[in-house]
């Protein structure tokens, strides 16, 4: 499955090369809702949140009422995951959280569970190279990112990684490593990560992976329609 992504900044939709240098900057959320109305769920992330520097959360709010939606970035507390709930959010994608002095904190991991439910808690696993990265990617730790899958398996319903090296870059995205992580989970897998074709996006859904798709649609590479 493509799921379109919508990454919030300063009030703005925008595309960054991973996570850092923007490439597209828009005030069009209106039209990007409208042209990713028959998909049936969007990404929707809150870089500000995500990097502690402050946050769109009218935006998100207004998304989730608009459309069937899963929301990450700066999700810190079960609290404020049940609130995007509340919100009408489908699901909620947290990271840093889970992840804090170089070790998984599966404890907090029930704690998300607990409060939201498993089926409706994603866990990102986002990477650089092959380790986790959090804080907005800012911070790399020295967890593998197949070590904290296996981790965080019992206690979250599905698993975000987001191959940072590749993010916004349109190189494509790295099948290797994709597979691999399929194997080492049960749970739903979605990818990220210069994703740039419908091919990319049927190759994922063949060993049973959706995609998160940005830069490429934004920019025009990869049109809407399949190909």
């Amino acid at each position: 499955m493509l799921i379109p992504s919508i990454d919030l900044q300063g009030g703005r939709v925008v595309q960054l090369q991973q996570g850092e240098r923007p490439v597209i900057e828009t005030d069009d959320l209106d039209g990007w809702l409208e042209r990713f109305a028959r998909f049936p769920i969007i990404q929707v992330i809150d870089l500000d949140a995500a990097k502690n520097t402050g946050s769109n959360r009218a935006l998100v709010e207004r998304i989730c009422r608009e459309r069937r939606c899963q929301v990450g970035g700066g999700v810190r507390t079960p609290a404020h995951a049940a609130s995007l709930l509340d919100a009408g959010a489908s699901s909620v994608i947290v990271g840093s959280a889970l992840f804090s002095g170089g070790a998984v904190q599966t404890g907090t991991a029930r704690a998300f569970a607990e409060t939201v439910g498993i089926e409706r808690l994603i866990a990102a696993v986002d990477a650089r190279g092959t380790a986790v990265a959090i804080d907005g990617w800012r911070t790399v730790t020295p967890i593998g990112v197949t070590a904290a899958i296996n981790a965080l398996e019992d206690h979250v319903g599905g698993f975000l990684a987001t191959l940072i090296d590749g993010e916004g870059m349109l190189g494509g995205i790295d099948m290797g490593v994709i597979s691999t992580l399929r194997q080492a989970t049960r749970r739903r897998l979605i990818a990220a990560g210069g994703i740039r074709s419908h091919a990319e996006v049927a190759a994922l859904e063949a060993i049973g992976v959706d995609a998160v798709v940005g830069m490429a649609i934004y920019t025009g590479v990869m049109t809407l329609e399949a190909e």
